[in-house]
């Protein structure tokens, strides 16, 4: 059976490298998209299990990403957790837009993977 995917959507290279080691060596399979644009065919194409999504992106910004995400009946159960530097004044946004999680940068590797296992319902599992 294939590793989970995860698609990393992020303008910051080395940021989305990081994160990728990180669920890599969790068991997860890691896509990456610098902008909103790639992203977006990013999840029609890969249909990850789930998305890392920033909000700083260049292409329309990581709000339009989620929100396109959630309205499109292919990709609206594909679970979003946004890791952003904004600050939790946005948090309320997010999630009424559909975000799963919200995280401020940094997060440590262990929330990070914590935060994907729940929003695939793996809390008990071994990925």
């Amino acid at each position: 059976m294939a590793n989970p995917k995860v698609l990393i959507v992020d303008d910051d290279a080395d940021l989305a490298l990081g994160i990728g080691i990180r669920l890599q060596r969790s068991g997860y399979d890691v896509a990456t998209a610098p902008d909103a644009v790639l992203a977006q065919q990013r999840l029609l194409r890969d249909r990850p299990y789930a998305v890392i999504l920033d909000l700083g992106l260049p292409g329309g910004g990581g709000m339009t990403f989620l929100r396109r995400a959630k309205a499109n009946l292919e990709t609206t159960q594909i679970p979003v957790i946004v890791l952003t530097a904004k600050d939790h004044s946005v948090e309320a946004e997010v999630l009424a837009a559909g975000a799963a999680e919200f995280h401020q940068k940094p997060v440590d590797n262990e929330t990070l993977i914590e935060a994907i296992e729940r929003a695939l319902g793996r809390e008990e599992a071994n990925v």
